[in-house]
């Protein structure tokens, strides 16, 4: 009768290195969580899970979130956040206005001021008819 005594084979010298550097790992990270920071953790997720159920709880904002979905209000946000950086490099660069009302015309005979002025104007016509509805149907 044999046996076959089979050996397990030799630990490599790199896997038991990597095995006492996460023994290292895991007593470090125990020594860190000290009461206070284990009660800020769970302050700071308690205060989260409470937000994110006030956000999904608005109406409003679930709503306005799913149109910021659609793509052209994404590409409607990517050219406002353009528009801003430009507007404040320019701003930062242009020298002050004299004011009065030739500079105040000047600015009027611009197209981009016109074009602006127009899609401020747009979006308050829809703000307002969009509100009136509402109101007529008892929201």
């Amino acid at each position: 009768m044999t046996t076959d005594t089979q050996t397990p084979p030799a630990a490599d010298a790199d896997d038991l290195q990597q095995l006492a550097e996460l023994s290292t790992l895991i007593a470090a990270a125990r020594d860190a969580l000290s009461d206070d920071i284990v009660s800020r953790l769970a302050s700071a997720f308690s205060e989260g899970v409470t937000l994110l159920d006030r956000l999904t709880r608005n109406e409003g904002l679930v709503h306005l979130l799913q149109e910021l979905d659609r793509p052209e209000n994404q590409r409607f946000l990517i050219c406002l956040s353009n528009a801003f950086t430009e507007a404040s490099k320019d701003l930062a660069t242009a020298p002050p206005l004299n004011g009065g009302i030739a500079g105040l015309l000047r600015l009027v005979n611009d197209p981009g001021t016109q074009e602006g002025l127009r899609l401020v104007s747009m979006i308050g016509a829809r703000l307002s008819d969009s509100m009136r509805d509402m109101h007529r149907r008892g929201g």
